[in-house]
């Protein structure tokens, strides 16, 4: 028989892509093709999240879709955090699955697709049955785009009141450095030229059990042969020394990028969410960094809606997004979870109040990011090109993050290629730039 074709789709963060390369490394192992779509495909698997309760509808649609759109004798495997924690109740709601394994069943991953498809793994190489955490033993696949996640940990030791991930994904498990950076060795021997690191609390990194520092790590990282650009997501703000700060700034090859994890801006309601700080903390943290290096980057991500929230605190807010001027931010409406504290709180907020205060908070945020890119108009920039669509290059700089800020038009220039560009205009989120040539 020939070689079963698997289609993987990924739904949520970048961690969940880190996991779903290499579980596309693993199968390839083990004799499987990837398939060209869905439609033709003999496996279709969907790499699910369940944040919040959008994230989970989403999966849903997804799963539902492709089991439209596969062949009848196709096998569908739901995998990722929404199979971890609600493994027995999408068995029985989603008959259309053949398959519901979640995170700590990912050992069993291949074996379950050899007994679906009768394959019989024609490159076993022993890595097949290790233990899977963080899937630390395989291989990255050659990346298809010039940036690449790599994830320096597993899980989370925080106890926010709202946060169902220490629930789907445990306590923190720090990786290996040395094995970190063998990782991303890998990823730019295979063209990759900018690196993100990712966690759930990456500048935590090692503290659960002396794998190192964030900070060592990070060095550690900037130095591999060839790097272009390494970039650090989903820093929480107590954890932010002045040292890592001095690091970020101070290396040529680490992107002046600040990812803030703030969640808000009123005293009350963070320390119901059992995080530290405040509004005022916030700004002392930002104008920390702007200190160090005056055009660094910052963004963050807010809970709108959360339980207790009263009008004063979302006007708290946004005067501290006009103050913070932040470069870019992400807002997200609160989502009950269950097993979560702040799910049993009172004062809930009704969902149609959260969605008029998510639109008032994006609305101010939106003219702070247009206003901040057109100050860059007149700039040079250094651009790593992303893709080239008819003819249009576009790329990113050391303000725009892979996937989630916005990007840089260019009038010329190939995937993967480091440019200089002048910029010349900037239209909401994104920029104009000429190259410059010679």
């Amino acid at each position: 028989m020939s070689a079963p074709t698997v289609w993987l789709t990924t739904l949520g963060c970048s961690k969940n892509q880190v996991d779903s390369d290499k579980i596309t490394a693993l199968l390839g192992e083990s004799g499987y093709s990837d398939a060209s779509d869905p439609e033709s495909a003999d496996v279709v698997m969907v790499n699910t999240c369940a944040f919040i309760e959008d994230a989970r509808r989403e999966s849903i649609d997804t799963i539902l879709g492709l089991s439209e759109a596969k062949r009848d004798d196709a096998k569908l495997v739901v995998m990722g955090c929404m199979a971890q924690r609600y493994e027995q109740e999408l068995i029985e709601a989603l008959p259309e699955a053949d398959a519901v394994i979640g995170l700590d069943r990912y050992p069993e991953l291949v074996d379950e697709i050899d007994s679906m498809t009768g394959w019989q793994p024609v490159n076993f190489t022993g890595l097949r049955r290790s233990h899977m955490d963080i899937l630390e033993s395989v291989k990255r696949p050659t990346s298809s785009t010039p940036f690449a996640y790599v994830k320096v940990a597993e899980g989370c030791n925080k106890t926010c009141a709202f946060c169902a991930i220490p629930l789907i994904r445990g306590k923190q498990r720090s990786r290996d450095g040395d094995r970190v950076v063998t990782e991303i060795e890998g990823l730019v021997d295979g063209g990759v030229q900018e690196i993100v690191l990712v966690a759930q609390d990456l500048a935590a990194y090692g503290r659960d059990n002396g794998a190192g520092s964030i900070e060592r790590l990070v060095e550690d990282a900037a130095s591999v042969d060839g790097l272009g650009r390494l970039r650090l997501y989903y820093l929480f703000p107590k954890e932010i020394r002045q040292g890592l700060i001095d690091i970020m700034t101070g290396h040529p090859v680490i992107a002046n990028y600040f990812d803030l994890s703030l969640q808000h801006s009123s005293r009350t309601l963070l320390r119901s969410m059992r995080r530290p700080g405040s509004g005022s903390g916030h700004l002392e943290l930002i104008a920390r960094i702007r200190s160090a290096a005056p055009r660094a980057a910052t963004r963050s991500s807010f809970i709108v809606g959360y339980p207790g929230e009263t009008e004063d605190d979302l006007e708290g807010l946004a005067g501290f997004l006009t103050e913070a001027e932040l470069d870019w931010a992400g807002f997200f409406p609160y989502s009950a979870e269950a097993g979560t504290d702040a799910a049993e709180m009172p004062d809930q907020v009704p969902s149609h109040e959260i969605a008029e205060r998510l639109r008032y908070l994006q609305g101010i945020q939106d003219e702070i990011t247009a206003t901040k890119n057109a100050s860059m108009v007149g700039s040079a920039v250094d651009v790593l090109i992303d893709q080239v669509e008819d003819g249009q290059a576009v790329g990113r700089s050391y303000r725009e993050a892979p996937e989630i800020d916005g990007m840089i038009l260019l009038d010329s220039g190939g995937v993967g290629e480091w440019v200089s560009a002048n910029i010349d205009g900037a239209y909401g989120t994104d920029l104009s730039a000429t190259v410059v040539h010679g």
